[in-house]
């Protein structure tokens, strides 16, 4: 993860408002980011933890029943099969909070994104 800002002041604001249960889920999720896409900036962006790398990648929030996973139709899209059993939408999917997070799932999901935003941008950068 990038330098310390005042953003991780506001995720951890986001995090602390949940019982302390979803707080340890939201905390695995948040450090399983990081820890994939470590050249990710960490912010608030509507109203919820969002990671960004030439783009946003992912974002999530939690529920009072699921957290929210946010990783763009590209990324639900290319992992149809693997998300199946998750209600899903067209670029987010709901992981129960009454089930364990799918963490090599989110970071294969992760990888994809950081790939994905990479390529655009190197794609970006040649046609100027």
């Amino acid at each position: 993860m990038s330098e310390s800002t005042s953003f991780d002041v506001l995720v951890d604001e986001y995090i602390s408002q949940f019982p302390s249960d979803v707080q340890v889920k939201l905390q695995a999720l948040r450090q399983l980011i990081c820890e994939t896409a470590p050249n990710a900036v960490e912010k608030i962006s509507y109203k919820m933890p969002t990671y960004a790398q030439h783009g946003n990648l992912v974002h999530f929030a939690a529920y009072s029943r699921h957290i929210g996973f946010y990783p763009g139709s590209s990324g639900i899209e290319a992992f149809q099969e693997e998300l199946s059993q998750y209600k899903r939408a067209k670029g987010s999917v709901q992981f129960p909070l009454d089930q364990p997070l799918p963490e090599e799932l989110i970071r294969q999901i992760v990888q994809f994104r950081v790939q994905e935003n990479v390529k655009k941008a190197q794609e970006k950068k040649r046609k100027k």
